[in-house]
């Protein structure tokens, strides 16, 4: 049995049936004024990236195509703690590669999750390298943070799940990366006509580029959350969702960034990355309400929350 390599609804579907029981169903509180916010980043993991390698994983045993060798992944981030997490679940070995100047509780959460972690070079692109390197020796899948319809399609699987504790859910707010999160649910959106709002810092803007090149490009990467959203490229099945009708791409600053994050620790307690404020950001200075029911994708968590909590009375 071939894996199917197409975005479309049917594979988030599909992916939502792998999943099921083994992911965290999403969590939609009220936020007022016609706001509410989808709970992701009380996922397994910390972040709605455990949806995608869940799926990424399940597809390839239930097809056959999970090797002996295992799974690897280069990436100290979200995507690399939800691969091992994933990979622990299926049984099989994950190795994961990162820059020898990785921090040293990213290392320890990976071991935690079983993951064979190799420390390589002192940059991404020297872990990159040497992750592709050991799945062509090795014959370990390789998997990708984000550029992958079967991670794509898991990351979609939250759409329904918000629309199901949201009913006449109008728009749907999602932070743009390397554009996995936002083309699963881009997809899924489309196919019950909610509209999405794509929102990227303004030195983030991968997926906003590439709709004023008409195509993929590099881009610098230089913001507050760039630690989630720095991607340099985003991914072509990104790229077709933001094309489609319903779509919005929206640029927000740092400082509003910054402003959201402490805004959703202040009103309502909630930690979150800087990435995921970049979401409530969007919204909170957008030029017109994007509907009269939104939900603002609080993606992930995985961050320190030293700078939020003060000391005092």
């Amino acid at each position: 049995m071939e894996l199917t390599q197409q975005l479309d609804y049917a594979a988030v579907r599909a992916a939502a049936d792998r999943i099921a029981g083994a992911v965290r169903p999403v969590a939609v509180a009220p936020a007022g004024e016609g706001v509410w916010y989808a709970l992701e980043h009380l996922q397994h993991t910390g972040s709605f990236k455990a949806r995608g390698a869940r799926n990424f994983l399940a597809a390839h045993a239930a097809t056959g195509t999970l090797p002996a060798a295992g799974v690897t992944i280069a990436s100290g981030g979200n995507a690399g703690l939800a691969c091992a997490w994933a990979a622990r679940a299926q049984g099989v070995r994950a190795t994961v590669f990162l820059p020898a100047t990785a921090p040293r509780v990213k290392v320890e959460r990976l071991r935690g999750y079983g993951a064979e972690v190799r420390l390589v070079g002192d940059r991404y692109a020297e872990a990159l390298a040497a992750c592709r390197e050991f799945a062509a020796e090795s014959g370990a899948l390789s998997s990708h943070a984000y550029d992958h319809p079967l991670i794509a399609a898991g990351a979609g699987t939250l759409l329904d799940e918000i629309r199901a504790g949201l009913p006449g859910l109008d728009t749907v707010v999602v932070a743009v990366g390397g554009g996995g999160l936002f083309a699963g649910v881009a997809t899924a959106a489309r196919e019950h006509g909610v509209r999405v709002l794509a929102a990227e810092p303004e030195n983030c803007r991968a997926l906003n580029a590439a709709l004023e090149a008409g195509r993929p490009v590099d881009v610098a990467v230089d913001s507050v959350a760039a630690d989630s959203l720095g991607a340099p490229r985003v991914s072509a099945d990104a790229l077709a969702a933001a094309r489609e009708d319903g779509v919005r791409s929206v640029l927000v600053p740092d400082a509003a960034i910054t402003q959201a994050r402490r805004a959703l620790w202040e009103e309502h307690r909630i930690v979150v990355e800087t990435g995921a404020a970049t979401a409530l950001a969007a919204l909170r200075t957008a030029a017109e309400p994007p509907g009269e029911r939104v939900a603002v994708i609080l993606c992930g968590a995985n961050t320190d929350p030293g700078d939020l909590v003060t000391s005092g009375a």
